[in-house]
């Protein structure tokens, strides 16, 4: 990947769980970072947790519901002001059950979230990316890429339903491959954020998912960052409608070891950094 100082990036993300870490390691890499979520505390967390670490780094926090059109629209445009990489994420909510017993407006509001959540992100995100400078000298061109949150269930079954857009992001990959515009997944296994422990809250309900992980433990936001931040790069730019597994192996597994687990799994970005000092006074 070139010197991230060397261009102009901007990370389109929200506060917690994997865009919190992707927010802090794109800053590292020199990103300028765009906070959009529906949660304002979140972001505005996202933001001092940010700007302490990069100071130099510009981040523009947004309330954004990505269920409603104008606000995504509204985020990108933000992101364009600062222009490149883009992300969508989505929702698990707790009465999303299976076709039989889900009520209507759960359907309707994953849908919405999920579903034209991103189809929204990338249809604003295209047409930026159309209308992108072009400078060499400072990397910039016309293009980009696009990443986009998926799961491993998009590629198996599960017993606890989840439905993935995985189809959506290939075809975009196609139609718009020519255009020098990227867009590639990212599937994660089960992750170790508080949006999956809340759902898994018995130590049973918590070994029914790791018995069927290779690695034995759950995963971390910052892994599935790091996966993020290489289809962003210029190492990547050979790939594009891809799938790329971030799972410990769990698609790959039949009967997994037995034993326990060597290697630690690596610390949060986020560890370590503390609220700004004009908190302090709250």
């Amino acid at each position: 990947m070139p010197h991230p100082r060397e261009r102009t990036l901007t990370l389109i993300s929200f506060s917690s769980g994997i865009g919190l870490e992707a927010s802090i390691l794109f800053a590292h890499e020199g990103a300028h970072v765009v906070l959009a979520d529906i949660n304002v505390g979140g972001i505005e967390r996202a933001e001092r947790l940010i700007r302490q670490k990069y100071p130099s780094t510009r981040v523009l926090p947004i309330r954004t519901d990505v269920g409603r059109e104008d606000d995504v629209k509204a985020a990108v445009d933000a992101a364009v002001r600062e222009l490149r990489t883009l992300g969508c994420h989505g929702i698990m909510h707790p009465a999303d059950d299976n076709a039989l017993t889900t009520e209507e407006r759960i359907w309707d509001l994953t849908m919405t979230i999920n579903v034209k959540g991103v189809w929204w992100g990338c249809k604003y995100a295209i047409l930026a990316m159309r209308e992108n400078p072009t400078d060499e000298s400072k990397g910039l061109h016309t293009g980009g890429s696009i990443i986009n949150t998926a799961s491993f269930v998009g590629s198996m079954g599960a017993a606890t339903p989840q439905i993935a857009f995985l189809s959506m992001s290939r075809e975009l990959a196609m139609v718009h491959a020519r255009e020098g515009i990227r867009v590639n997944t990212v599937s994660p296994g089960p992750l170790h954020t508080s949006l999956l422990m809340d759902f898994l809250n018995t130590p049973e309900k918590r070994e029914r998912r790791l018995v069927h992980l290779p690695l034995g433990r759950f995963g971390q936001a910052v892994e599935i960052a790091r996966a993020a931040l290489f289809l962003a790069s210029d190492d990547s730019s050979y790939m594009t409608g891809t799938d790329l597994k971030v799972d410990g192996g769990l698609t790959s597994a039949y009967v997994t070891a037995t034993g326990e687990q060597v290697l630690p799994p690596p610390r949060s970005l986020a560890d370590g950094l503390t609220e700004c000092p004009c908190d302090k006074s709250k």
